[in-house]
């Protein structure tokens, strides 16, 4: 009885052990395609993040080549490359001016670059059809220029960047609270919000930066930038203010000595030779009146000696080519104080003179331009020369062998005279700037006018001014484009 027992239980559990072997046999398969399901998605995951790393930077790349262009000092700067691709560095980028850098692919032609890879976002921004009546120019990238474009090394694969103007409307702003979407005023920045006026600071361009990768990716990133040292001027002498007085008008001669008086807006390189770049207006002001010439007659044309363009004195306002930084009182003091706190400033005391200045700044040479702040008076004498950006707050006074390579910005009093004149042949290259911030005891102009600017010409065979942008750029302490706002457009 006890064996048929173990028998029958024996019969019962025969095949349980196949049984369990396909059961653990489907759970191996179970998770063995749970693993490969997971390290495909993975896999996928791990390639979709590598493309949207890859053409992120790529877009990256075309903005920050594009904003490190816009730097005059760049040795690939749009100045140097691409002369009328922007308006020079300080002036205004008007609405409806659009400019590309195009970066086309080894099989791809700058030509047709624009319409493969369109760009749908301007339109999105100023409305339909806004593209299709812009103003536009273009240029290569660093990539597609020499010497980079004769390397063997694939470059960032961005389509293009575009550089433009941005309004209330295009940003979907309202800076003024009027409850209008202003469609035509460019922005400005004044160092915490935008602004519709040009005088609260430098102007606000955006940059915008398409990427694609051979696989399809796509994307598009966009800063809003703004400079933080860059300055134009319309004119090698700017008379900024209202009834602005131009004393001795001996303008360009005639020449009665060795050293004939000229104010040139003729462009010279560092070595005082023209360049084929355009020419400026030797004497610009800002005031809707021309300058009065004070005690000493009318104004006296232009002898033979006269390197200006044209046969007539280069004369003219200048409002629209001289930097907004010197078209107001705010405007005029907000730079005293910026350069004022820049270690990179050398800042004495006045009553200063030509010791003062060789003693602040014994490394000023033609080969180390120095930024040097006045506050106060400043007399210079002799034969003495001077590199680099000089800011003068008080009274400045030189005689006629003073030269200064670089840019003179007689601001806060903005009055200069020369003195004396047994010194000649001074050179003033760059350009030079007269603007009145301040009242006569110090205390700063109210409202956005400013005061009127003096310039006593006592000797007319002393120092000569000529228009040289080699000696601006040169002066002129490293800036940038600070970024005021990062988007990534969703595609």
């Amino acid at each position: 009885m006890k064996v048929r027992n173990i028998l029958r239980r024996r019969r019962t559990e025969t095949g349980i052990a196949l049984l369990i072997s396909i059961f653990v046999l489907l759970l191996i398969s179970v998770v063995a395609i749970a693993l490969i399901v997971a390290s495909g998605t993975e896999s996928a995951l791990a390639g979709n993040y590598r493309s949207s790393t890859g053409v992120y930077y790529a877009a990256l790349s075309g903005l920050e080549e594009a904003r490190g262009r816009l730097l005059p000092k760049n040795p690939s700067s749009f100045k140097s490359t691409a002369g009328s691709f922007l308006p020079a560095p300080g002036a205004t980028l008007t609405i409806g001016s659009v400019a590309y850098v195009l970066n086309p692919g080894p099989t791809e032609s700058s030509g047709t670059l624009l319409t493969t890879y369109a760009d749908t976002q301007y339109d999105t921004e100023f409305g339909s059809g806004a593209l299709a009546s812009a103003a536009v120019t273009t240029t290569d990238s660093v990539w597609n220029r020499s010497p980079l474009n004769a390397l063997n090394v694939p470059g960032p694969l961005y389509k293009w960047v575009r550089i433009n103007a941005v309004s209330e409307k295009s940003m979907n702003i309202d800076v003024d609270a009027d409850s209008l979407a202003d469609s035509t005023t460019p922005l400005y920045y004044d160092g915490t919000h935008f602004s519709n006026s040009s005088s609260a600071g430098p102007q606000v361009l955006e940059i915008t930066a398409f990427a694609m990768l051979p696989n399809g990716s796509q994307k598009i990133l966009q800063y809003q930038v703004a400079s933080t040292k860059s300055l134009s001027f319309g004119a090698a002498f700017n008379l900024a203010g209202t009834n602005v007085t131009f004393d001795y008008p001996n303008y360009g001669g005639p020449p009665n000595g060795s050293y004939p008086f000229k104010v040139d807006g003729t462009d010279v390189d560092c070595n005082g030779l023209p360049t084929a770049n355009p020419s400026v207006l030797g004497l610009g002001w800002t005031d809707s009146h021309q300058p009065s010439y004070g005690s000493n007659g009318p104004f006296i044309a232009p002898s033979s000696s006269y390197l200006g363009s044209g046969p007539n004195p280069s004369i003219g306002n200048d409002t629209a080519t001289l930097s907004p930084t010197f078209q107001t009182p705010a405007q005029v003091e907000a730079f005293i104080q910026q350069y004022g706190s820049d270690p990179s400033t050398v800042s004495v005391s006045g009553p200063a003179s030509n010791g003062t200045l060789t003693a602040a700044a014994p490394s000023m040479s033609v080969s180390n331009p120095v930024t040097i702040l006045v506050d106060g008076d400043l007399t210079l004498s002799g034969s003495f020369t001077g590199y680099g950006m000089l800011i003068v707050t008080g009274n400045f006074q030189y005689t006629g062998g003073t030269s200064w390579d670089g840019i003179v910005l007689v601001i806060g009093l903005g009055t200069a005279k020369e003195v004396g004149s047994s010194d000649n042949g001074g050179k003033f290259r760059g350009a030079v700037v007269l603007a009145k911030s301040r009242h006569s005891d110090g205390t700063v102009i109210s409202g956005t006018n400013l005061g009127s600017s003096n310039i006593d010409f006592n000797n007319p065979n002393g120092s000569s001014f000529y228009y040289s942008t080699c000696w601006i750029d040169a002066a002129l302490p490293p800036g940038g484009y600070k970024v005021l706002s990062f988007h990534e457009i969703s595609q």
